[in-house]
């Protein structure tokens, strides 16, 4: 029987991938989105499917829907988006959180939250493992999405603890793939419209700095493998791809497979811009019987055709 799953945050990049895995797999799929990161265009091939239904709505406000899953993706994910409204950002991890919560332990749903690598902040520890408890500034340009998140964990185990929530917790690791904006902010899709517009690539600091990047796809199996896991299994669990890259050789790779003139320049770090990023994942080889199957160039190459797709 299918089970009726509610998405919150499911127009955007993550979401609406993960929306189209639950329809393929034969689930009701509701998506709660304000459409402030998301957009309809992600979700509008999926719109006359009777198993799926749109509802704008923010997260910070309280909502009540029949559901059996929910997957709480609802945040701005990206520096230039959550740093633009730096208070409603912690706003919608927090209150966010709670509303979920809140809904999951009414109707005695199972809730999973989609948290992140930048819980380590910048990590003295590396690679991370799901036992570190992170290096971060809680007063500094990130913390608006770093802190929310570290309290949306807490709060999903206080009630996991206080009232017997059935939770789900997973770190999401860089991803990247289609959906993804084209004023995203993160490396990746900055680099490749760069390439295809043949202007400079922007590196901030040294291009030494690394991260671990994940393609979206096997990013969502992990998620709803992490779902559907043992009721004893709560996470954290780190989902990522845990190939290393400094951000000079994701230049050299995106010029190389875009054919670009481009050159790269380098420009100042941004403040507490972590050095290093990449995910110890054996918890979700042994719980999860996952891992990436998708390799960076082979990746890159998809997300590389749905940006020239695009920018026309």
């Amino acid at each position: 029987m299918a089970k009726r799953i509610l998405v919150t945050g499911g127009a955007g990049f993550i979401g609406s991938h993960l929306c189209k895995r639950l329809l393929d797999d034969g689930e009701e799929v509701i998506c709660l989105d304000n459409l402030f990161t998301g957009t309809k265009k992600n979700i509008e091939c999926f719109l006359d499917n009777h198993n799926f239904e749109f509802i704008r709505h923010d997260v910070t406000r309280e909502y009540l829907l029949e559901v059996d899953q929910i997957y709480n993706l609802a945040c701005p994910a990206s520096p230039i988006h959550y740093q633009f409204d730096p208070v409603k950002t912690i706003n919608t991890s927090v209150m966010g959180a709670i509303n979920g919560l809140e809904l999951a332990k009414k109707v005695k749903a199972r809730i999973l939250q989609a948290s992140t690598s930048e819980v380590y902040g910048d990590p003295s520890v590396h690679p991370q493992p799901e036992s570190y408890w992170g290096n971060v500034n809680p007063i500094g340009i990130r913390s608006c999405y770093d802190e929310g998140k570290r309290v949306a964990e807490t709060l999903f185990f206080d009630y996991h603890r206080q009232y017997g929530v059935d939770i789900k917790v997973v770190r999401i690791f860089n991803t990247y793939g289609s959906n993804m904006s084209l004023n995203d902010g993160r490396v990746v899709s900055n680099f490749i419209v760069q390439a295809l517009k043949n202007e400079d690539l922007t590196i901030y600091g040294d291009g030494n700095q690394t991260r671990s990047f994940c393609f979206v796809t096997d990013l969502v199996d992990g998620m709803v493998r992490m779902m559907n896991s043992r009721d004893d299994f709560t996470g954290p669990v780190n989902l990522g791809n845990p190939g290393e890259f400094t951000m000079k050789e994701l230049a050299q790779k995106v010029i190389e497979l875009t054919g670009s003139s481009s050159k790269i320049i380098y420009k100042p770090l941004p403040q507490d811009d972590p050095k290093q990023r990449q995910p110890i994942i054996e918890l979700a080889k042994k719980e999860l019987d996952w891992e990436p199957t998708t390799n960076l160039d082979e990746g890159l190459k998809k997300t590389i055709e749905y940006f020239k797709e695009c920018l026309g």
